[in-house]
């Protein structure tokens, strides 16, 4: 299907960016256009112009098509990036004419492809804390190809201990079976506090279960989500008796 007709504007500066943003109703950014563009062939979206951020020195891509901070506001239940963003601690950075300010990435993220940026604004970075020298990660997606697929199930740890093997932090994010990633929280507090033990695991893992919501009919994310955490997490664990990811 065809492109619909749309103005193209290419701003010279954020600043400019921002100002047509906040002047022009229903402007609509675009860097990568991975989701932007598919939408717009299908007829789903139909933005009248369209601003052209790819070029803008303050908002570098990292690829030739497809952007983190597009995959983050586009908010797709699938997003990849946005579970492993969340064990991080990520912040996002918002700007418009009126000036900045900065959301946790769990409260930039409300429901499936909806966030709290208002149509005016920019994403223009992401942020996160370096995590310590002993924590460790793992990350898994579960799709039907092996390359350039939307996931079924994503995901995300992050597990900190002490000296005596107890954990002292424990992130767990998932995406893809729930409208949008979520932290599951309850998980992780139930790991704070005990040693890493192979039930201690198992009981984080069902908790992560729990806190999947998939769509009627997709019910068997719920046994794959518990099954990639029980094994993210044990990854990680061993990574942590292994002396941490900067080890």
């Amino acid at each position: 299907m065809s492109l619909p007709q749309f103005e193209v504007l290419q701003p010279a500066t954020l600043g400019e960016a921002l100002k047509i943003l906040s002047e022009v109703k229903g402007a609509e950014p675009i860097a990568g256009g991975t989701n932007l563009i598919v939408d717009m062939r299908a007829g789903t979206h139909r933005p009248r112009v369209v601003v052209d951020v790819a070029a803008l020195h303050d908002l570098p891509l990292i690829r030739n098509r497809a952007t983190v901070g597009g995959n983050l506001v586009t908010a797709a239940p699938c997003s990849d990036t946005a579970p492993a963003l969340l064990t991080l601690d990520a912040e996002v950075k918002l700007a418009s004419v009126r000036g900045t300010r900065r959301v946790p990435l769990e409260k930039f993220l409300v429901n499936a492809f909806s966030t709290v940026r208002r149509l005016d604004e920019l994403l223009i970075s992401v942020r996160f804390p370096i995590p310590s020298a002993t924590a460790t990660g793992a990350f898994r997606k579960m799709g039907l190809r092996k390359i350039s697929c939307m996931a079924k199930v994503d995901v995300a740890v992050m597990l900190d201990a002490d000296a005596t093997g107890r954990c002292t932090s424990a992130r767990i994010a998932l995406a893809a079976a729930s409208p949008v990633a979520v932290r599951a929280r309850a998980a992780e507090a139930t790991l704070v506090g005990k040693v890493l033990t192979p039930e201690a695991i198992a009981t984080a893992a069902s908790l992560t279960a729990k806190a999947a919501v998939p769509r009627a009919g997709s019910e068997y994310k719920l046994s794959v989500v518990q099954g990639l955490a029980r094994r993210l997490l044990a990854e990680a664990a061993l990574g942590l008796e292994r002396g941490g990811a900067n080890a």
